[in-house]
């Protein structure tokens, strides 16, 4: 297996743009898929665009090959890079996410313009766009399916479709829609086929179909597969180590680190009656446990849930959620180690996860370079692509080019 910035050999290198790009995530991906009878991934970085100082850092730090655009991407110019096959990206989605406000004319719903843009300009052969599932209600995606039928875009042939990245073998069940954008001059490239299934035992041969030729695995189940690996490791106190020194980023932007995923196993200091309601909730229950519960705390007795809490039986049910340690995990967001924003309590301990883990569902290596804050690095982990899911990705895309 090949390093996260290790690049392809030079006679089949496959160069490739990535705007958007957040940690890396997609890119990481695509340099772990290394095809039969290789020894290194084809594909080579050669450009990244990333508003984030910090998440621009960390890219540049695990992919020192490429060049690293740290501002608006309106102000990139990609004609240094025409000779690129592939562009990936991931415009911002809080405009579209379910999680905010999803307000039309949020300004960062725009922003996949600026992909377009580039997309133009480049006209790489393929290129792959990641949201969240509600871009194909958006005013954007209708947009987009113009620019392919009538406008800038009718050289490309689109696939258009939402996966899950517990499908591919991820830890964790994550939807994002996935946008494959095929050049006219090849058959158009299809979403891979999955790999894993929620039932397997359901899966039946379909006669003159493309699809497996094979019943698929079962879901990864997380426990198993990340929380078996931290249950002997001793979390290292609620601080990033220290670095000496004032800038320690390869961009010159004076952001902390780097600091290994194996060195994000902190965690934090809960208030009693945070602990407390950590132990009153089950495997796999969340806040409707805490109702008529009841704790001692400092030898007062204390109600463990709220009244909010108690009033409200809708919305969602992650809200001081404990995982299961047999199934995936829920999708890892941008503040996993809050379990008052999602389903971040541990399997079998009373405490949330830590960053290290985090990162681990989100499939990213031990030997991964972060740069930034705890918050910094949390937003990173939680943008970013799986892992697992950008591999799978890769190799779809990989035979297009390459037959």
């Amino acid at each position: 297996m090949t390093s996260p910035s290790s690049g392809g050999s030079p006679s089949e290198s496959i160069k490739v743009i990535d705007l958007f790009s957040g940690a890396g995530g997609l890119t990481t991906g695509f340099h772990r898929y290394v095809p039969d009878g290789s020894t290194s991934s084809p594909f080579e970085s050669v450009a990244a665009v990333e508003f984030d100082k910090s998440a621009a850092s960390t890219y540049a730090a695990n992919f020192p090959g490429a060049e690293v655009h740290a501002g608006d991407i309106a102000d990139w110019d990609p004609g240094d890079f025409t000779d690129a096959e592939v562009i990936l990206g991931g415009p911002p989605c809080q405009g579209f996410s379910g999680l905010g406000k999803e307000d039309p004319d949020d300004p960062r719903n725009l922003l996949w313009q600026e992909y377009k843009r580039v997309v133009e300009k480049v006209a790489p052969r393929i290129f792959v766009m990641e949201n969240v599932d509600r871009f194909l209600r958006s005013p954007q995606f209708e947009d987009l399916q113009n620019a392919v039928h009538d406008g800038e875009f009718s050289n490309y042939t689109l696939r258009v479709k939402i996966l899950n990245s517990a499908d591919y073998g991820v830890p964790q069940a994550r939807r994002r829609v996935i946008v494959i954008g095929t050049h006219n001059d090849l058959p158009p490239v299809e979403h891979p086929e999955p790999t894993h299934d929620r039932r397997p035992e359901r899966w039946q041969p379909s006669l003159g179909s493309d699809g497996p030729d094979s019943p698929p695995l079962p879901w990864v189940a997380v426990g198993p597969a990340v929380f078996a690996r931290t249950q002997s490791m001793e979390i290292k106190g609620v601080d990033l180590p220290h670095r000496p020194g004032d800038d320690q980023s390869p961009l010159g932007l004076r952001k902390p680190g780097p600091f290994l995923t194996q060195e994000l196993h902190i965690g934090r200091t809960p208030e009693p009656l945070s602990l407390a309601r950590y132990a009153a909730i089950p495997q796999g229950g969340n806040r409707h446990n805490l109702r008529g519960q009841y704790a001692e705390i400092d030898g007062e007795e204390v109600y463990l849930s709220t009244k909010s809490w108690d009033k409200h039986n809708a919305g969602s049910g992650d809200v001081m959620g404990r995982m299961h340690y047999d199934r995936p995990s829920v999708t890892i967001r941008t503040e996993p180690h809050k379990p008052e924003k999602g389903r971040y309590l541990h399997p079998t301990e009373h405490r949330p996860i830590t960053y290290y883990e985090a990162a681990l569902i989100q499939g990213f290596p031990e030997d991964f370079k972060w740069h930034g804050t705890k918050i910094d690095i949390a937003r990173q982990i939680g943008n970013a692509v799986p892992i697992g899911l950008a591999k799978e990705l890769a190799r779809v895309v990989h035979e297009a080019l390459k037959g």
